[in-house]
């Protein structure tokens, strides 16, 4: 999985379907769902990007998406925002979630 910057945000976001982990390191939950993220993201690598944002160091991305607490979890589709889960969530719960993106 790959963290990303706000100068990279943009261009990953506007096209397709991403998952976007805002997360920090000293979270635990956030090192809780990192593995099943990772793991999904080997599995749906033809069907979705799934990348992380540091809340830490890019305060400004957690901002415009109004994130207060972490992890949130951002599902993009072409550029738009088209859901958002807050905290841990179990692997069948997030390929459940993914698939909001195919359904619209």
């Amino acid at each position: 999985m790959k963290t990303v910057t706000a100068l990279e945000f943009d261009a990953i976001t506007k096209k397709g379907i991403v998952l976007v982990d805002f997360s920090a390191e000293w979270c635990g939950p956030c090192k809780m769902i990192a593995p099943v993220l990772e793991q999904l993201s080997k599995e749906l690598a033809d069907k979705v990007k799934i990348i992380t944002v540091d809340v830490d160091v890019e305060q400004e991305l957690a901002q415009r998406y109004n994130v207060m607490s972490i992890p949130t979890l951002l599902l993009f589709k072409d550029g738009s925002v088209i859901g958002q889960v807050v905290g841990f969530q179990s692997k069948a719960m997030l390929e459940k979630f993914i698939q909001r993106a195919y359904v619209n």
